[in-house]
């Protein structure tokens, strides 16, 4: 059970612990780099002065733009995870329950496929067929979960029913993939190892909008946990409210299955755990879910590529070896009553 003053330890305990996996992302990896100089380098950088030696191309055409990414990937996955139990007013929610993983990695993997065989599909297209992908699924999902009585548990069948048939097209290209089997099952599993600026350009901002988003959003999610009548009568457009956590769901997740593959339980675990640390208050939850995820993704990403080197393993399975067991955890902790919402 949390205290208030364990609560209030836990900003600066996730400020402590997202700077040290920063600095060891930074600095460790088949070249050690010392943490001051690795700061050192990247200030520099920021001023126009480089060095142009092999230290740089690895920390800054390599590392730092993964660890960029990595944290954004997290923060927006974390933030969709969180926007998906308040819309569900349910802690045990996710984007995927939604479907709109699925219909990303349908459209990423279309994409994929599609590379090399028609001439007019460039490798860049494949973060647009992505995001095409996960707003179509969140567009069929929204429209079904509009027509049930209740829009939550409509909407949760949907997804359940949306995702299954994603998974089985993503099967099914798999089975066609022929020589490109490998890249793509690879891909599947989640990681960060063609990480690169482009993606960087293409992420962050994904993530800064989605928390800004919800930092808006925060008060009117609060009220909506009691119930979308009551929510109504408090004066919040429950519909937009609705809509607009729906399209924060989707592009986030989205853009993040785009650049790194399909990643579990970021969304599921890490803001279910900080409810747990700091109670159920959105404007205190949006942003520490955001550095929480970020922890989680540029720690797994390090681990990811040191542990095996030089092979990598795949982000994905760690998160899956890590999050499977807290989800269990959790849901076992919800069933014997001593859960809080």
């Amino acid at each position: 059970m949390r205290t208030p003053t364990a609560a209030r330890w836990v900003p600066a305990i996730l400020a402590v612990l997202l700077c040290a996996a920063v600095l060891s992302a930074l600095s460790v990896g088949s070249v050690v780099i010392s943490p001051g100089e690795a700061l050192a380098r990247c200030w520099g950088a920021i001023w126009g002065r480089t060095a142009g030696d092999t230290v740089d191309r690895i920390l800054l055409g390599s590392r730092l733009p993964r660890l960029l990414v990595a944290a954004s990937c997290g923060a927006a996955l974390a933030l969709a995870g969180l926007a998906a139990q308040a819309l569900f007013r349910n802690p045990l929610a996710s984007p995927y329950v939604v479907g709109v993983s699925g219909g990303a990695a349908v459209g990423a993997v279309a994409a994929m496929l599609l590379v090399g065989r028609c001439t007019g599909v460039p490798y860049a297209s494949l973060p647009a067929f992505s995001i095409a992908g996960g707003l179509g699924v969140t567009w069929v999902v929204f429209s079904l979960g509009r027509r049930g009585g209740s829009f939550g548990h409509s909407l949760l069948l949907a997804g359940i029913a949306i995702g299954a048939i994603c998974s089985s097209l993503t099967a099914g290209a798999l089975y066609l993939a022929g020589e490109r089997l490998q890249t793509l099952v690879f891909w599947l599993m989640g990681g960060f190892w063609r990480a690169s600026w482009r993606d960087v350009l293409l992420m962050l901002p994904v993530a800064t909008a989605t928390l800004i988003g919800l930092v808006v959003l925060a008060p009117a999610m609060n009220v909506a946990l009691v119930g979308e009548r009551s929510a109504h009568d408090l004066g919040v457009n429950v519909p937009r409210l609705q809509a607009v956590l729906l399209g924060l769901i989707a592009v986030g997740t989205a853009v993040a299955v785009s650049i790194a593959g399909v990643i579990g339980f970021v969304g599921l675990v890490v803001p279910h755990l900080l409810r747990l640390a700091v109670g159920g208050d959105h404007r205190r939850l949006v942003p520490l879910t955001a550095a929480g995820g970020a922890l989680l993704l540029v720690t797994a990403d390090t681990l990811g590529r040191t542990l095996a080197a030089p092979t990598e393993v795949p982000v994905g399975i760690l998160t899956s070896l890590v999050g499977a067991p807290v989800f269990l955890w959790l849901l076992l902790r919800r069933g014997s009553g001593r859960a809080e919402a």
